[in-house]
């Protein structure tokens, strides 16, 4: 998988590639990365990339032309290559996105900046618009970054455990189980027993109903929108019935 990112600021994009997991799934060749300056393709003495908006207004809009032409120069070489530019009022992006953009081979990145981009780069120089949420930042870099960054964890190879991704909360329309270290205790709590048996069976079980918890307490519209499994619905549907003699017990108590 190759990333360019189109932006005027491609410096902002040095860290990110010299740094944890993407700066190990560079070295070892499972993604290629490549930020391209929008100022180099401005063919004034001024390098301008920017102008104010036909009709009036605040701020000013990336020019067409210089754009353009960073387009055209990636595409020479990713001729097959998907342009996506970044902004606020694309489709918005989550895990089921990531997962499909990691069966892509190179991906153009556009970074907005200021009010925006010309239109007719929108219309006729990328292939979709994306959204991070419904929020507005001052350029698109650290959203592309966001989007790299969810994407390469599904490339095989990037993460040190193949199940690691798989695992991720959202990758199984969950929320992830809670996740415990050395020491056993911490300042009076402790480590679920569970977690120390042993015994795996029990400590996947464990998870599983952790997860499921978690899903419900924090988001529980993904409980509506996911497709469960048989076992975690079967522990839906324990919960519902240790649930329902729990009230029963109450109302015989309050009777009482």
């Amino acid at each position: 998988m190759h990333f360019t990112v189109i932006t005027l600021f491609p410096e902002i994009f040095t860290s990110f590639w010299e740094n944890s997991i993407i700066r190990r799934a560079l070295e070892e060749g499972h993604i290629s990365a490549s930020a391209v300056n929008i100022r180099d393709f401005a063919k004034d003495r001024h390098r301008t990339t920017d102008d104010r908006p036909y009709g009036g207004g605040c701020g000013m809009v990336i020019k067409p032309e210089p754009l353009a032409a960073a387009i055209r120069s990636v595409k020479e070489n990713a001729p097959d290559a998907k342009t996506i530019l970044m902004t606020p009022q694309g489709r918005k992006f989550d895990q089921s996105v990531a997962r499909e953009m990691a069966g892509e081979k190179e991906i153009i990145f556009i970074c907005g900046r200021y009010e925006g981009i010309d239109e007719r780069i929108c219309r006729n120089f990328t292939d979709g618009e994306l959204s991070i949420g419904d929020y507005v930042l001052t350029g698109g870099e650290p959203a592309v970054m966001v989007v790299i960054d969810a994407v390469s964890r599904l490339i095989p190879g990037v993460l040190g455990c193949e199940n690691s991704a798989e695992n991720d909360s959202f990758s199984r329309g969950l929320l992830e189980h809670g996740h415990f270290t050395r020491p056993g205790i911490f300042e009076g709590e402790s480590v679920p027993e569970v977690l120390l048996s042993g015994n795996h069976q029990q400590i996947e079980r464990w998870r599983l109903e952790d997860s499921l918890i978690r899903t419900f307490l924090k988001r529980p519209d993904l409980l509506k929108t996911g497709k469960l499994h048989r076992e975690e619905v079967r522990i839906l549907k324990k919960w519902q019935d240790d649930i329902a003699k729990l009230i029963a017990f109450q109302e015989r108590e309050a009777q009482s």
